[in-house]
C-alpha cells in the first residue's frame, strides 16, 4: 500500500517534514533467532529485490493484516516457521534516489517459532552464528544497525541509497526507549 497517510505507519514520528509528505511502503524484516545456539536464520534472497543478498524474512505488509501479522505471515511464507513469539526491535526507512516511494521496515526477531525450514521459491534459509554474519553479501546498512541487536537495543535508523542500492549517501541511526508511537 502506497499512502502518506496509512494509519499502521510511524514514519512521522521520527522524520522531518520534507521526508513525511512523501509517499510510504509498509515492510517487515524478522529474524528467527536460535538463542540456544547463538544463531540467526538468514535467507538468500533468490529473485526480485535483493537478489542474491542475505537477509531476514519480510516483504510488503497486506492492506487487511497489521505489521506483526504481516512479519509472521512474511516469515512462514518465505522459510517454512510460523512465529509464536515476536519482539519489534527496529524501524529502518530506506530512500532510494531513484524512487519517490520511502520504504518503512519494522524489524522483529522471533525468539519461538514452530515448523521446520524449507528453501522456498524466493529464499535459501542458512543458520548463522550471530557473531559471524556474511555482511559482505548484505545490504549496506545491516552492518550498522545489527549491533544494536545484539546489545538488545531498540533503534530507528533512516538510510539514503544512491540509485545503485549499495552505496549509502546519509544515515542515520539511534537508540530508542520504545517502539511505541
Amino acid at each position: 500500500m502506497i499512502n502518506t497517510v496509512d494509519t499502521r505507519s510511524v514514519a512521522r514520528h521520527v522524520e522531518d517534514t520534507e521526508h513525511q509528505a512523501m509517499p510510504h511502503r509498509l515492510y517487515t524484516l524478522i529474524f528467527p533467532m536460535d538463542n540456544a545456539r547463538s544463531r540467526v536464520l538468514l535467507g538468500m534472497k533468490k529473485r526480485g529485490f535483493g537478489c542474491n543478498k542475505y537477509n531476514g524474512f519480510g516483504g510488503k505488509v497486506e492492506a487487511d493484516e497489521t505489521v506483526d501479522e504481516g512479519a509472521i505471515r512474511e516469515l512462514n511464507e518465505e522459510s517454512g516457521l510460523l512465529a509464536t513469539k515476536i519482539d519489534k526491535q527496529g524501524l529502518l526507512l530506506f530512500y532510494f534516489e531513484d524512487n519517490p516511494v520511502a520504504m518503512e521496515v519494522h524489524v522483529y526477531l522471533a525468539s519461538e517459532y514452530t515448523g521446520d525450514v524449507v528453501e522456498t521459491d524466493e529464499m535459501r534459509p542458512e543458520w548463522f552464528e550471530i557473531h559471524k554474519l556474511p555482511f559482505a553479501q548484505m545490504w549496506a546498512d545491516d552492518e550498522r544497525w545489527w549491533p544494536h541487536v545484539l546489545r538488545g537495543e531498540k533503534f530507528v535508523g533512516r538510510f539514503w541509497f544512491k540509485a545503485d542500492q549499495v552505496t549509502i549517501t546519509r544515515e542515520e541511526l539511534s537508540r530508542v526507549e520504545s517502539l511505541s508511537f
